[in-house]
């Protein structure tokens, strides 16, 4: 009990420090950033954190992780504006919103929709911050046990669970990784003191700048895909006034059984690397079996908006919980917020709670405001926001290319930096065209260095004996999880032929 008014006391602080009226200009900066990154199909909430995270390098710590996660609140608010309107998902995780939202915006109940989703969105974002509030101090206090073998434990946890729990294919998946791995591995070993894959090429002693790989991938990568697709913006116009605000928010509670459920298998998919995508097609899946309406989803149903909005709007969330508290980001976009802090100074994970409670719980308070920020900025804007997709995606594009070639000199004022952004543009749009998942890719250049150091030290503590990864129960059981998460796709099989034979008659 005396944790729990401890970590209160702290979560009033927090308030204290995220109250503070040049915190709170930046999460209205951050969430307007964001919901134009959301309506910009192309970009999304990890691409717009990586091309802006340059912006934070002059900022506190705190100020900084406030502006950059107000930016993600905005982009996953942004992301339901142009599913509705246009039927074009800003975001992948919106592309369950068109089913039933789209049709409800040409049946001319745009506002309703819109004001259930962004309604639905504050809702299981409130739902997993409360989540993260009570369980991230204690996660952060249980990991304090930890040595080498289990922190690697606990990354094999994160990749596994990438390969198993991915809606692409796990041979697809590996390569990605591996690709991270590799470049994660340039420049010089901090073990030997040798050089790795660097080629001859000075630049190259100290790696690949975590910063401009990602600007590469995400930013330049997507806007080259976008570019070839030739995106042409038609859609519906709306306007959300008091009226329809009230109305449909008198409508909602209704599905409560569906916004708790989304809320769950949310803050799941986010705790789990699985992503927000996953978890609003889940939700509206099971929103669709379960309700009464189902064989009216896809028509206009509200219920079908509510079901995937809540679901996204909890996994993106709940996300920042392992990545604060175990230091293992659980989306593409935390891990991008994961590398800012390193550039900061800051460690994730569980010492972050002992030696920087003050920015923890600064950045936690944040969220409550910055997503009641954002639910009141979208309710009032969104005319102003739909009206971008006016502007040609020709006069867009070039504005997006020369904010990220600014974004990656800045780093470190070097021209190479520039054409490495280039280089991991293409790299990034070759993947995409080919079905290549880039979350993990992320994920083994932000972790890759962490993993091959806990790992080692583990071998060296144990003689180079593997047992060491089995040696005692918690090592064993995360290991154990681990395992079982990256060959899911080969037990889900087996399971289904189980249940085939076991339906067969005698």
């Amino acid at each position: 009990m005396n944790m729990i008014a401890e970590n209160f006391t702290y979560l009033y602080h927090g308030f204290g420090i995220a109250s503070d009226p040049f915190n709170i200009l930046l999460m209205v900066i951050g969430i307007l950033l964001g919901v134009i990154i959301g309506v910009l199909p192309g970009l999304g909430g990890a691409n717009g954190v990586a091309i802006l995270l340059p912006l934070t390098f002059s900022m506190s710590p705190t100020s900084a992780i406030i502006l950059l996660t107000c930016i993600y609140w905005g982009a996953l608010f942004g992301g339901a504006i142009t599913s509705v309107l246009f039927n074009i998902p800003g975001e992948p995780w919106s592309v369950a919103t068109t089913f039933d939202g789209h049709p409800m915006a040409r049946s001319g109940r745009a506002g309703e929709a819109l004001t259930a989703a962004f309604t639905s969105s504050f809702v299981g974002a409130f739902f997993a911050i409360v989540m993260i509030t009570l369980i991230a101090p204690l996660v952060a206090q249980f990991a304090l046990q930890f040595g080498p073998a289990e922190k690697f434990a606990v990354y094999f946890l994160a990749f596994a669970s990438f390969v198993g729990m991915s809606k692409e294919p796990p041979a697809k998946t590996i390569v990605s990784m591996m690709i991270g791995f590799a470049l994660a591995a340039v420049g010089l070993d901090m073990v030997t003191g040798q050089l790795r894959l660097t080629f001859g090429i000075t630049e190259l002693l100290n790696g690949f700048d975590f910063l401009i790989a990602v600007i590469g991938l995400f930013g330049i990568g997507e806007i080259l895909l976008t570019m070839e697709e030739g995106l042409e913006f038609r859609g519906k116009a709306a306007k959300i006034d008091p009226r329809v605000v009230w109305k449909t928010w008198k409508t909602l509670p209704r599905f409560w059984m569906t916004s708790l459920r989304s809320c769950i298998i949310g803050c799941w998919m986010g705790i789990t690397p699985a992503g927000a995508t996953p978890a609003s097609f889940m939700s509206y899946g099971i929103a669709k079996r379960m309700s009464k309406n189902g064989k009216n989803f896809g028509n206009g149903e509200i219920e079908g908006v509510v079901a995937p909005e809540t679901a996204a709007h909890a996994a993106g969330t709940a996300a920042m919980l392992p990545m604060l508290a175990l230091g293992v980001p659980g989306s593409p976009t935390a891990a991008v917020l994961l590398g800012g802090l390193l550039i900061w100074g800051l460690q994730p994970g569980p010492m972050l709670f002992v030696e920087q409670a003050e920015f923890v719980w600064g950045l936690i308070a944040s969220m409550y405001l910055g997503n009641i920020v954002g639910l009141i900025l979208v309710l009032t804007t969104v005319p102003l926001f739909a009206s971008i997709l006016r502007i040609p995606f020709s006069i867009i594009a070039p504005v997006i290319l020369v904010i990220c070639a600014i974004g990656a000199y800045t780093v470190n004022n070097n021209v190479f930096d520039v054409l490495m952004m280039m280089v991991f543009g293409v790299l990034g749009y070759l993947l995409k065209k080919t079905n290549y998942p880039l979350a993990p890719l992320v994920l083994a250049i932000v972790l890759g260095d962490s993993a091959e150091e806990a790992f080692r030290q583990a071998l060296l503590y144990s003689g180079g004996s593997l047992t060491v990864f089995w040696s005692n129960g918690l090592v064993s059981s995360i290991m154990g999880l681990g395992v079982v998460a990256g060959l899911w796709p080969l037990i889900a099989i087996l399971f289904s032929k189980l249940r085939g034979h076991s339906a067969q008659p005698a």
